[in-house]
């Protein structure tokens, strides 16, 4: 049943299963149906299964710093779904922007909020930092600390790393060459400076394809591949209406 209108869904998929650090534990994303799953196998005849409430569609996430905290997307809801591993409870539904997909997120010490999770956005170009330390910044924690502005939307992953200061952020999905060809990096210390453009397909020296013929719904099924029978592939429509919106930016 799903979540929030109880409907019967014959088929709902998994979309990602995580190991808990704190007990035997899967944590189990069910996409179309937005729950999740504590699949408990301590007596592995007789597993314990703990239902959660989160919102659809559950796709992918990730761990905060301490390992503690499971965060993942339930991207067509714009929400991030906090799971408590250590309590085996929710903690948090988080409201962000359009689509978020974090690959399994960023973690990194905010100089506001402390320890954060960041996550992109493929409907948009922002970039969300949510706070992950109720502990020690209860006030920040479980919110939206701050939203940057990255090149645009169709982000796929963000990276960093516990000796980096730098924010690492893909625009593969969108439809503009010079953002899908190339990566923004924040430094973690100066997140107002904006970021850094690096032309990944510039240094690597990849040239770019030639355009392909589009094909005609009256595509005779004999042929293989459309738009010519030579060999041009079939195209398929953009899934996502990204925005287009151009952020001020410099290159290194």
């Amino acid at each position: 049943m799903t979540v929030d209108t109880q409907d019967y869904h014959p088929e709902p998929r998994v979309a990602a299963i995580v190991a808990s650090h704190f007990k035997p534990e899967f944590v189990v994303n069910v996409k179309e149906t937005g729950k999740i799953l504590l699949v408990n196998y301590k007596d592995i005849d007789n597993l314990t299964i703990t239902e959660i409430g989160s919102a659809r569609f559950l796709h992918d996430g990730g761990w905060d710093a301490s390992k503690r905290y499971f965060l993942v997307a339930a991207n067509q809801s714009n929400k991030i779904a906090v799971i408590d591993a250590k309590e085996g409870k929710r903690a948090a539904i988080v409201d962000v922007d359009k689509i978020p997909h974090p690959g399994r997120g960023a973690n990194f010490v905010h100089p506001k909020c402390g320890p954060v999770w960041a996550t992109g956005h493929l409907g948009s170009e922002k970039i969300a930092l949510i706070g992950t330390d109720p502990a020690k910044h209860k006030k920040h924690a479980w919110k939206v600390c701050e939203m940057l502005d990255g090149q645009g939307g169709g982000n796929l992953f963000i990276k960093t790393h516990p000796k980096s200061n730098h924010l690492y952020v893909d625009t593969p999905l969108n439809p503009d060459p010079n953002m899908h060809r190339s990566v923004a990096v924040f430094d973690t210390r100066n997140l107002k400076a904006g970021f850094k453009v690096l032309p990944i397909f510039e240094w690597a020296g990849i040239k770019a394809r030639p355009p392909v013929a589009s094909c005609s719904r009256n595509t005779t099924r004999r042929a293989t591949r459309c738009g010519s029978r030579s060999g041009a592939r079939r195209t398929r429509s953009p899934r996502w209406s990204w925005s287009m919106t151009r952020r001020s930016s410099s290159r290194p």
